[in-house]
């Protein structure tokens, strides 16, 4: 048998005669199974775990990206011939036409901001206008997203646009009339009194994120600029590019573009922090549930063991025919190898499924918990997402197998190395 082929036909049907074990073997059995379940559920751990990783990165970019500016431009403060700081920008037209010109860049869309009170009946709740055109809303994708509005935002110019979370705060529906209580308002003899304006209920939006939903309401952009006494000039400008993965790298264009005093803040800088701290996650994680695949890849080893004392007279038996180290040590190497693939596959298929359809497994959860299992308050989004994805399986895959290898190889060189005289001695 010294000139067979590595895993030849009759290694493959030794293995398998071995994974078969017979009652009086169930120990060996017992031990198979439990390291094939062991692995289908870490494997499977792992692809649920990085799926919706990988899912909520993606779903809390998009509503960032989807509604919100890409670059934020505004201009560094003067003083005033009053004393107070100016950081009003008074050529916003012109300024929005430079920076439109720039390489990289969609549009630029002049914005009015202020945070006020909106009030409807007896209840109240804090909010922050964003003064903005008709056509520069309707570019935000996440806000005027058929699917998860009311009301029609063509009549945009005519009322007001709230966020779900406002609407539902104050109790508001399409059609309702509230009112916006500033108190930087008209300057009378007599001090500031504040400035309230009642505004039709429009549209009512959801960008997907609890903290815009509860708190962003949209003017159109010149009644913001009457009601924040703001006549001729505009706070911000608001950049959309082509990439916003590439933000950083048009800054300074954009600066340039800008003029003097020009400040820029990209998406990056509000939430670079957060996605820092996913991305850290991400691969604490990662290092976590691949310990978890290690210890259920260590059971394979006990399996072999008990498989190799269980064989010693078989291998004894075998080396005296002329069986090769090297055969013997494939036989072994192959039942702890298939237990690896065989669970990694199971693990693969449950994890699959899981992702596809982990909305009516959630779905179920939550009826059984009563509710309130994910808390849109605290998470920031409204569902828990998940994403497939290639690499993610890849990943999970070839750490799965690579250990599964790894593990059983020393087992295996134990019974090929076993001496078949002290094999069969007392048989």
């Amino acid at each position: 048998m010294a000139g067979t082929p590595p895993f030849s036909r009759f290694e493959w049907m030794i293995a398998w005669r071995y994974l078969r074990a017979r009652r009086a073997e169930g120990g060996v059995s017992v031990m198979t199974w439990i390291s094939l379940i062991g692995i289908t559920l870490a494997v499977f751990a792992l692809i649920a775990t990085l799926a919706v990783r990988s899912g909520f990165r993606t779903e809390f970019v998009d509503t960032i990206l989807g509604s919100n500016a890409h670059v934020t431009v505004y201009q560094s403060p003067v003083i005033t011939e009053t004393g107070t700081l100016d950081r009003t920008i008074p050529d916003y037209e012109a300024m929005a036409a430079r920076l439109a010109q720039v390489e990289g860049v969609k549009r630029a869309a002049p914005l009015v901001k202020g945070q006020v009170m909106a009030n409807l009946r007896q209840a109240n709740a804090g909010v922050e206008v964003f003064g903005i055109s008709h056509e520069n809303l309707m570019d935000l994708r996440r806000i005027v997203n058929p699917e998860t509005s009311q009301g029609d935002v063509s009549r945009f110019n005519e009322g007001i646009a709230l966020g779900r979370g406002v609407a539902n705060e104050i109790g508001a529906s399409v059609g309702d009339r509230i009112k916006l209580i500033s108190p930087n308002g008209v300057k009378t003899a007599f001090g500031t009194s504040p400035r309230i304006n009642a505004y039709e209920v429009v549209y009512i939006f959801s960008a997907g994120r609890y903290d815009i939903d509860r708190t962003r309401v949209y003017l159109p952009f010149t009644e913001a600029q009457q009601f924040f006494n703001r006549e001729g000039v505009a706070t911000e400008i608001e950049v959309m590019t082509d990439d916003p993965d590439t933000v950083d790298a048009l800054a300074l264009d954009l600066i340039r573009a800008g003029g003097d005093r020009t400040l820029v803040w990209t998406w990056r800088d509000s939430s670079g922090g957060f996605l820092r701290a996913l991305e850290v996650e991400d691969n604490v994680m990662f290092v976590i549930m691949s310990i978890l695949v290690l210890i259920a890849a260590m059971n394979i080893i006990s399996g072999l063991i008990m498989l190799v004392k269980n064989k010693g007279r078989d291998i004894g038996i075998l080396r005296t025919m002329g069986l090769t180290e090297g055969s013997v040590l494939r036989v072994f190497f192959i039942c702890g190898a298939f237990t690896g693939i065989l669970g990694t596959l199971f693990g693969v298929i449950l994890g699959c499924l899981f992702v596809i359809y982990i909305d009516p497994i959630f779905g179920f959860v939550n009826f059984v918990a009563g509710g309130g299992v994910w808390d849109p308050s605290i998470r920031g989004i409204y569902h828990l997402p998940a994403e497939l994805r290639a690499e993610d399986v890849i990943k999970a895959v070839s750490l799965s197998l690579g250990l599964s290898f790894v593990v059983t190889i020393f087992p295996a060189r134990r019974a090929a190395r076993m001496n078949p005289v002290e094999a069969l001695r007392y048989e």
